[in-house]
């Protein structure tokens, strides 16, 4: 991780990292020192800002992405123990296919799996007609955001799912891939995601029923 120091960053970034690394310190106290967490939300919020489109909202999603990937690196150095699979969704732009795969696996099984997503060139926001399309079918995504896969993210997922990134998609050992052929939904009307968001509900439902998961 090839994060910048904090004292690069513009002064109203220092104070935003300095007070998510305060309320992540209370919470990761006794698993990771200040500066392990302090370099995570530094470099997350680096990651965030390229594409971010509205600014106040940096303080929320970089926390949320720095302390997924604090839990992440948790379960790989075994600091943070997890006996609960792991399933990575991972498409181009995190956007579309990844963020509806992610939000279907969340829905049927609960915590009983760590959904993650990521992309290997993520955009700005969640795709509009895909989030319509899955809130047809009672299924919020708004709250997820657009991120890049991290490498111990990576690394804490025991399935990786591929749509589309091709080379670009991380490939580590151990772990089991599969690679979903889906049309890419970027740039489609509501009436075109639909097929694709039905498809992924069937890939999501077998993939559900090969780690012996019944759908709720």
């Amino acid at each position: 991780m090839d994060t910048p120091g904090i004292d690069q960053l513009p002064l109203d970034q220092q104070q935003l990292v300095h007070s998510v690394s305060s309320r992540l310190q209370t919470e990761f106290a006794g698993t990771f020192g200040p500066e392990t967490i302090e370099r995570f939300v530094v470099d997350s919020l680096a990651q965030l800002v390229p594409t971010a489109k509205i600014t106040s909202f940096l303080p929320v999603l970089a926390e949320r992405f720095a302390r997924e990937r604090l839990r992440a690196l948790g379960k790989v150095d075994g600091s943070l123990p997890s006996t609960t699979t792991g399933v990575l969704f991972l498409c181009v732009h995190n956007a579309g296919r990844s963020q509806m795969a992610a939000g279907w696996l969340r829905h049927m099984a609960g915590d009983r799996v760590t959904v993650y997503s990521g992309g290997s060139e993520p955009t700005s926001e969640i795709n509009p007609s895909a989030v319509e399309a899955m809130a047809e079918v009672g299924i919020d995504i708004t709250a997820e955001f657009p991120k890049p896969w991290t490498d111990e993210v990576v690394q804490a997922a025991d399935v990786v799912i591929t749509m589309g990134c091709g080379d670009a998609c991380p490939l580590y050992p151990g772990k089991r891939y599969e690679d979903w052929e889906l049309d890419d939904p970027a740039g489609k009307d509501v009436a075109a995601v639909r097929p694709v968001r039905d498809e992924i509900r069937r890939r999501v439902e077998d993939l559900m029923a090969s780690l012996d998961l019944p759908t709720t």
